[in-house]
């Protein structure tokens, strides 16, 4: 068997929603069937062969090449398999996933592993805004898995995250964990205004010294023995974060104006 390959045709007009493209959803399904599959591109409904010249068999393994920014909703809400994007993808990836593994080769817009749950997104590129955030009028942002990000973010990533660990390799924007609940970022770049603004708890990891707003509070330099342990976790993972053995740490704590909980360490 091998991968079930969706190659764009050619240029699109309008943003087309995949969300009908997952393993889960295509598990089962004949070539023909797969083929006629309907997906919205504005007030229309196109079938998946109008846009894609589709190949391989397995459904588990799905891979779209020929990618660009205009893709929305690539692997949302799966639950198991592989998918893979070569180029660039829209807003909403990974949107509500609850396992498996999609790989972007490219960047994404924004909203990407927003109110995800679990499995694994890779994004060997930059995000946009809202990276792992919830969605607008909801209160719970990313819940679970994990996010590796090779390049930069926008701003807002984590809002309102509840769980789960995502590392940054380049640089985020302003509001970085704003009303962060619980969950782990880690950042080896700079970080934007206002980082941990409203955050209740949680745990951000920096390598540059953030600049501060008046509700977090100045904690000291300490040795903390559980940072041996996280970085000993990240080891196997495909991320600058593998290499990283350092414990001791510059700590802030806030926002003080929110709980205070929330806990900001930056590596000395």
């Amino acid at each position: 068997m091998s991968a079930l390959t969706f190659t764009l045709k050619a240029s699109l007009q309008q943003r087309v929603d995949l969300s009908p493209l997952t393993p889960d959803n295509l598990a089962g399904k004949n070539p023909a069937d797969i083929a006629v599959t309907l997906l919205v591109s504005g007030r229309e409904k196109l079938r998946a062969d109008n846009l894609f010249d589709i190949s391989g068999d397995d459904a588990s393994d799905i891979v779209f090449n020929n990618a660009n920014g205009k893709l929305d909703f690539i692997g949302s809400q799966m639950k198991t398999g592989k998918i893979t994007v070569n180029g660039g993808a829209g807003s909403y990836l990974g949107l509500q996933m609850r396992g498996g593994h999609i790989v972007l080769n490219g960047n994404a817009d924004a909203f990407a592993a927003s109110e995800m749950a679990n499995g694994l997104i890779e994004i060997k590129g930059s995000t946009g805004d809202f990276l792992a955030a919830a969605l607008p009028g909801n209160r719970k942002g990313m819940k679970g898995g994990m996010v590796l990000i090779s390049g930069n973010v926008g701003e807002r990533a984590g809002d309102q995250m509840r769980r789960g660990i995502i590392l940054i390799e380049g640089n985020a924007g302003g509001y970085l964990a704003s009303r962060m609940l619980a969950g782990t970022i880690g950042v080896l770049g700079s970080v934007g205004d206002y980082v941990g603004y409203g955050m209740r708890r949680g745990t951000l990891l920096l390598t540059k010294e953030p600049k501060l707003h008046a509700t977090l509070q100045d904690c000291g330099t300490h040795t903390l023995p559980f940072l041996s342990l996280m970085f000993k976790s990240f080891r196997n993972l495909p991320s600058k974060f593998a290499s990283i053995n350092q414990n001791r740490v510059q700590r802030y704590a806030g926002d003080i104006a929110n709980d205070g909980k929330g806990e900001i360490l930056v590596f000395k």
